[in-house]
């Protein structure tokens, strides 16, 4: 029987956490992996590959460890952060999915399918205009056309698009850390664990010395971040509310599902607010066409935000009364946003 992209995902997620038999028959691969990397490094380095830089300061927020570290949560935080302290931000991104070549704008009307899950949750929450393509650099500048108010430009992702400049780099990990610390396939990492960054953020609910050691350069500024949720929203009606504290008396049989990068750590966040559940991990950007729910004998489904995008456009699920859809919040250090309005003010406008 063939290995389904789930299957195979699942069991490449599991070999990059140690040094197995799996990981070493992948080690010489990554070699090669990692040169091929540093070799256009060095080509960007030496203006052999040219990279743009736009007219406002640029911050990336992005990750070395493949798959979800909570990187639209903290965007989400930061360009909020960016606007109270009086900046005006835009977001640019890849738009994962999206058929697009060209610049396209994020607006109410999009369709996770047009643009990505994680743009769209971006654009509904942060409150600032947003922009999906391939070219970081062509994004940005479109933005900027439609929308000259904007003095700051948070790139979500992007962090080895290098044909885009940018003034502030954020390397974002999870409790995960750096895996068994090898490079694509061999492990999970893009790029080395000490590459230059201007603040590492760590996802975790405890952070650990050990593992703000494994995770930053030497010296290098590290800031936890939390992501906490307390209720419990119906997607048919997102206005009716339940603490997930009466969730958890209800005495109701609950499914937890996550299409997301490291759908474990949503459980682990229900299960510290005092809930049981069967859990229902699914692919990272799941696009839920093959109606997992369907066979699901339960009468809550909890699911997270990013997937609820998707799921509310869906004819057979956007009127499930089974689906709830449980809103994260970021929590970090408000410190962290006043450095990066610093480093930003300090770089002169074109």
């Amino acid at each position: 029987m063939p290995t389904s992209p789930s299957q195979l995902e699942t069991t490449l997620t599991r070999a990059w956490l140690k040094r197995g038999p799996l990981a070493c028959a992948l080690w010489p691969v990554s070699l090669l992996f990692g040169a091929l990397g540093s070799v256009r490094r060095g080509l960007y380095r030496a203006n052999i590959l040219t990279s743009a830089r736009l007219p406002v300061p640029v911050v990336v927020v992005g990750n070395i460890f493949i798959g979800g570290t909570g990187k639209t949560p903290l965007t989400i935080w930061l360009v909020q952060a960016l606007r109270e302290a009086g900046m005006q931000p835009g977001v640019i991104s890849r738009g994962h999915g999206s058929a697009d070549r060209s610049p396209r704008a994020v607006t109410a009307a999009s369709t996770p399918q047009q643009v990505g899950d994680e743009p769209l949750l971006i654009f509904q929450h942060g409150g600032c205009p947003v922009m999906v393509g391939r070219d970081r650099a062509q994004a940005g500048r479109a933005l900027l056309a439609a929308h000259p108010e904007v003095d700051v430009i948070v790139t979500d992702d992007g962090l080895q698009h290098y044909a885009l400049q940018r003034d502030v780099e954020i390397v974002l990990f999870d409790g995960r850390g750096t895996g068994n610390g090898w490079l694509l396939p061999a492990g999970p990492l893009r790029e080395p664990p000490r590459r230059r960054r201007d603040v590492t953020v760590i996802n975790a609910a405890e952070m650990s010395p050990a593992l703000a050691s494994r995770v930053a350069p030497k010296n290098g500024l590290v800031v936890q971040m939390r992501l906490a949720g307390d209720a419990a929203e119906r997607l048919v009606n997102r206005a009716e509310r339940l603490p997930l504290a009466a969730l958890a008396q209800g005495g109701q049989r609950i499914v937890a599902a996550a299409g997301i990068g490291n759908p474990q750590r949503f459980f682990a966040m229900l299960r510290g607010a005092g809930l049981r559940f069967a859990e229902l991990p699914l692919p990272d950007h799941h696009d839920f066409l093959d109606q997992p729910f369907a066979a699901l004998d339960t009468d809550v489904i909890l699911i997270t935000e990013k997937d609820a995008v998707k799921c509310a456009q869906i004819e057979h699920l956007k009127d499930d009364p089974r689906l709830w859809v449980v809103p994260v919040s970021a929590h970090i250090d408000g410190a962290l946003a006043q450095q990066i309005v610093e480093k930003c003010r300090g770089r002169s406008t074109a």
